[in-house]
Order: structure tokens, then sequence, then C-alpha cells
């Protein structure tokens, strides 16, 4: 759980990212979330030099299909860092659990396996309050960090 704002953080101890190449596999569901997300993703990274003809983004249906995005974007070997980016807000079901689970395993499982880092930018929150808060409110945006990570991790 974000206790501080996410958006937050020293610009001086991020890289260049001026000769990086990212790939952003978004879901579509819930887009007034993800859509905010990747809005404030692809600006972080553009405003750390990223060129916006280098920074690929791909749309799956929902948020258990990022696991099969991310993986296809692994398969090329031009990317210095992918970043997926969801939304799952709990419901009635387990069908929330399901998803949650899957996802985390899934891209916990392309990092172990794939030599490009997989950033893990999916909020799972109980309500779409707490959504919106992660997704540029009042604790700033997980997209902003998704892409300060993949920054990070690119110069690993």
């Amino acid at each position: 759980m974000a206790t501080r704002n996410l958006s937050e953080y020293d610009l001086a101890k991020v890289p260049d990212a001026s000769n990086m190449i990212f790939g952003i596999v978004v879901a579509e569901w819930n887009p007034e979330i993800t859509g905010a997300l990747l809005e404030g993703c692809v600006s972080t990274l553009e405003k750390h030099g990223a060129l916006s003809e280098n920074i690929h983004v791909k749309t799956v249906p929902g948020s258990f299909e990022l696991i099969y995005g991310a993986r296809q974007m692994t398969l090329n070997d031009g990317y210095d860092a992918i970043i997926i980016l969801g939304s799952v807000i709990r419901g009635e079901t387990p069908h929330f659990d399901y998803i949650c689970q899957g996802v985390t395993e899934g891209i916990a499982r392309l990092n172990a396996t794939s030599n490009i880092p997989v950033v893990f930018g999916l909020l799972t929150t109980n309500d779409m309050q707490q959504a919106k808060d992660r997704a540029g409110g009042r604790l700033g945006n997980k997209g902003d960090e998704c892409a300060v990570v993949a920054i990070k991790m690119a110069k690993f």
C-alpha cells in the first residue's frame, strides 16, 4: 500500500534514457486508470531523455493478458526494459485474487527467465478511489514510478 507520493523521486539518481528503447504493455480494462498510468509513464520516460519514437506502446484487453504481451516484447532484442500497466479493482468474486496472483507470478517468471527487465505496474486496489489516488491522484502516479524503475533497471 502506498503511503507516499509515487511520483516523488531524486532526479539526480535517474540515468539518462536518451539511448534507450522501452516497450509498454497497457491493459484496456479500467481505461480511466490505465490511460492515466500510461500518460505518467510516457511523460516521465521523455523527461529523462527517451525519444518518443523509442517508446513502443501495445494494448491488451485485460490485466491477465499483460503477461503474454510482455513475453512477446521480451522476444524482441531491441528493448532495454518492458513496463506493464494495468488496474485490477476488487469486486464481489474471487476473480480479483486469481488475476492479481496470476499476473504477479507471470511477470516474476519473465523477470527470472528473460534478459530484459519487466517492470510491474499493476495496481491492485480495493476500490476505484484507491486506483485514482495512485493514477495521478493524491498519491501520485504509479506510471511515473514504473518509468523511473525501468530506466534504472535498463542500466543495471
